[in-house]
């Protein structure tokens, strides 16, 4: 025999390796989209998804060593790993009814319910990751010819399952699921392992490897029988106009009895832009970005608003109002989801001939803002994923970049959380503006968990917004009138805290969790009903 023997006779196996380390990552990777349409990606999310993902994979190596010494057989290792492959398969189509009750249980605010619901989801990984988990020791123990070749064999079987791994972490973020979704991408990788471990089966042991036949064919029934239908129920008054899923978002839009369009994304927990074809006012946080330029001194007229800039532009709520009232202003609106950027098109008007003032850019809000030359009288950010914001939007660096594109007399306006006993997130946020502005004022949203602060670029007082109002032109758009006014009985008093968030320290989900935690366990929870 030939010293290159074993090396041709470990090809399959080292591809089978490769395989089975990309289905690892991929499945890891793509769990965190499945849970993510309904519990968000936070990072107690991934804290959990990679832990338990780890812990599992931890038992695999285990078992698979002592496995591979009882049993050194490649048929037991094809075995595996096609089992593996079809509890993969088997992941969403399992999660499905469970996840659907999770999305309505958390609209609902059934805390306990969707608690449970991501325990069970999780749990519904540990048999198949574990299966795949033992790949790696059991390929080592089968190629291994010669014990002075040990270390150079598992080397090489390592490197070849990592380099699998890393294909498995960026093809589905980067082009899989964005391209097919979260169910194929499942299935395709899934797939690919059931292919080699078919393959690798029907040489070992022939015709009998035909019995498992029955796993593709039992995937596809259940795919039949469990994906009709969408994930998340419509509201008791609203019928589903859409739904997709991209790689960012779970996204519906629903239309209510009275024509009302409403953007919900992932969990639902919180609507995101709202569209009626006759009425633009909706009372709720999208107006108060219309107040931001009358907090500089009086008299501040419409005609002296310049050019605005929103980072969480959503479906352009507040690019229309924007629209309405300064028909000519250049709006520049950041959505990092393109996805987002086509349900706006499709179903709330945000489009050239509605909206032709509105240039849209599809990247994250402070990369974009930062390649961006324009000085702005107005930066709304709206970039809001409740309970979160994207700590990198909370920073002081980050509003010091951008005071960089504010006119001497513009203003920021951002949409911060909190509960009625609970305002850490608003005071730490105030703080932290008041390192970079002179003045941060706060108005609270009426029937709702949001709080609105606006930091001006000069000195100013709250009651410059109530003298604006009363200065305002007759011909002054109604809009604006109903919102100035909406907004001096809104006005409440800030409390900067000692919490001050920079781009080395920013710990705004470890805040938000805290204060998320403290609100349930107050009894809070049925609040969220009415007040989404």
């Amino acid at each position: 025999m030939s010293a290159s023997s074993p090396k041709r006779r470990n090809t399959f196996l080292y591809l089978t390796v490769f395989i089975g380390g990309m289905t690892t990552l991929a499945i890891e990777m793509t769990a965190s989209r499945l849970l993510g349409s309904v519990f968000g990606t936070s990072n107690l999310v991934w804290a959990n998804v990679i832990g338990l993902i780890l812990l599992y994979l931890t038992a695999g190596y285990f078992i698979g060593g002592r496995w591979a010494d009882r049993s050194p057989h490649k048929r037991t290792f094809y075995s595996i790993l096609i089992w593996a492959s079809f509890l993969c398969a088997l992941i969403p189509l399992l999660s499905r009814p469970v996840l659907r009750g999770a999305a309505n249980a958390f609209v609902n605010a059934n805390v306990g319910v969707s608690l449970g619901s991501f325990v069970v989801v999780i749990i519904l990984f540990a048999i198949p990751i574990t299966l795949l988990g033992t790949a790696s020791p059991f390929a080592v123990r089968l190629a291994v010819q010669d014990v002075a070749t040990t270390g150079r064999t598992a080397g090489r079987i390592n490197a070849i399952s990592t380099l699998g791994s890393l294909i498995g972490t960026f093809l589905p973020v980067l082009l899989i699921i964005p391209e097919l979704g979260t169910f194929a991408t499942f299935l395709l990788f899934s797939g690919a392992l059931y292919l080699v471990a078919f393959i690798g089966l029907f040489r070992e042991i022939g015709k009998r490897a035909l019995l498992y036949l029955f796993m593709p064919l039992l995937i596809a029934f259940l795919s039949w029988l469990v994906m009709s239908g969408s994930l998340r129920d419509p509201l008791s008054n609203a019928v589903l106009l859409y739904e997709d899923e991209s790689a960012y978002n779970y996204i519906q839009v629903q239309e209510d009895n009275y024509g009302n369009r409403y953007l919900y994304l992932n969990e639902g927990q919180g609507v995101h832009s709202q569209w009626h074809q006759d009425i633009l006012a909706t009372g709720r946080t999208w107006d108060f970005f219309l107040t931001g330029p009358y907090f500089n001194a009086a008299p501040y007229a419409p005609d002296q608003v310049q050019a605005t800039a929103i980072i969480g532009l959503a479906a352009g709520t507040i690019a229309r109002q924007y629209t309405h009232v300064y028909p000519n202003v250049p709006i520049d609106g950041i959505e990092i989801d393109p996805a987002i950027i086509k349900a706006g098109e499709l179903f709330f008007d945000m489009n050239p001939s509605a909206m032709p003032n509105l240039t849209v850019y599809a990247e994250d809000g402070r990369y974009a803002l930062n390649h961006l030359d324009r000085q702005y009288s107005m930066i709304g950010i709206d970039a809001y994923r409740p309970p979160y914001i994207p700590w990198h939007l909370t920073t002081v660096e980050f509003f010091q970049e951008v005071r960089a594109h504010l006119t001497d007399d513009g203003t920021v306006v951002i949409n911060v959380g909190r509960t009625q006993t609970d305002r850490r997130l608003v005071d730490a946020l105030t703080a932290t503006l008041l390192q970079v502005f002179p003045s941060v004022h706060a108005m609270d949203v009426p029937l709702s968990f949001n709080t609105i602060l606006v930091a001006t670029n000069q000195p100013t007082s709250e009651q410059n917004l109530l003298a604006n109002l009363n200065a305002l032109p007759p011909n002054a758009d109604p809009l604006l009138r109903q919102t100035l006014q909406l907004g001096t009985e809104t006005l409440v008093p800030v409390y900067p805290s000692d919490t001050i968030f920079t781009d080395d320290r920013a710990p705004v989900e470890t805040l938000v969790d805290s204060l998320v935690l403290n609100f349930l366990l107050g009894g809070g929870a049925e609040q969220l009903q009415g007040n989404n």
